[in-house]
């Protein structure tokens, strides 16, 4: 008897733990399916036009190319300057906007813009959580986490929202850790909201990023900051697109 009870609990455990892989899944499966993953991918590169600005003020302006795979991106600025990666690596010249923040510009914003795309990249954990907020039933909600030793910054967090009426993302709360400790960056918490989608031969980019304080409880509540995209289209690069000068700096 004993035997057979341990084996049923033992089976209802196994059935759980596959539902719960099953349910994570379907959470990216199906919001990579509405972002038209494949199709983005099979393609080499995009390019685009950014322009963020925070408290009033203009933070960034500048094209970015990228390779659809996220291993490689350029952003060149109004004065011809420009700030490169190449894996981890990152190479800027000296006339750029902001020194300080050149890693920090390499990779976030470049990310959040290929953040559909890699929701199943190596590294990512996904977590159930319970939505209270008083629109939740509109979402499909889960939280991203990282393994330890992925990127530059493995202890930030993600808390995705894709719309259920056609599973594209709408949001995504965030943490940044890459300047401090988790436990500081979790007092404060942002999020970026993701609207007026446009089809780029046929795969759907968000032009128009709103940025906002975030509680758990609450969700969005305070806007401040926002990003326009424009001229965006899937481009061919060659050899050179990702070359550093031979007077670039290293960070």
């Amino acid at each position: 008897m004993k035997k057979l009870l341990a084996t049923a609990i033992l089976s209802t455990l196994a059935f759980m733990g596959c539902k719960s892989t099953t349910e994570k899944q379907d959470f990216t499966d199906k919001i990579e399916l509405a972002h038209h993953k494949q199709q983005f991918l099979s393609k080499e590169a995009i390019q685009f036009n950014i322009k963020l600005e925070f408290g009033g003020k203009e933070r960034l302006n500048a094209k970015m190319i990228v390779l659809t795979n996220s291993s490689k991106g350029v952003l060149e600025f109004k004065n011809k300057s420009k700030i490169i990666f190449d894996q981890d690596k990152v190479f800027y010249s000296a006339a750029i906007p902001n020194e300080e923040s050149v890693r920090f510009d390499a990779f976030t914003w470049e990310y959040f813009f290929l953040f559909p795309f890699k929701l199943s990249d190596r590294g990512t954990k996904w977590n159930p959580y319970e939505n209270k907020e008083i629109d939740h039933n509109d979402y499909l909600t889960q939280k991203l986490t990282f393994q330890s030793g992925t990127g530059d910054a493995p202890d930030d967090w993600y808390v995705v929202y894709a719309k259920k009426s056609d599973n594209l993302i709408e949001k995504a709360a965030y943490i940044v850790t890459v300047k401090g400790n988790k436990e500081e960056a979790e007092k404060n918490p942002h999020a970026i909201q993701y609207l007026e989608y446009e089809e780029v031969d046929g795969v759907p980019i968000a032009t128009k990023w709103l940025f906002w304080e975030w509680k758990k409880e609450e969700g969005l509540t305070k806007e401040i900051g926002k990003a326009t995209l424009s001229d965006i289209q899937f481009v061919s690069v060659d050899k050179d697109t990702f070359r550093p000068g031979a007077n670039f700096k290293t960070k």
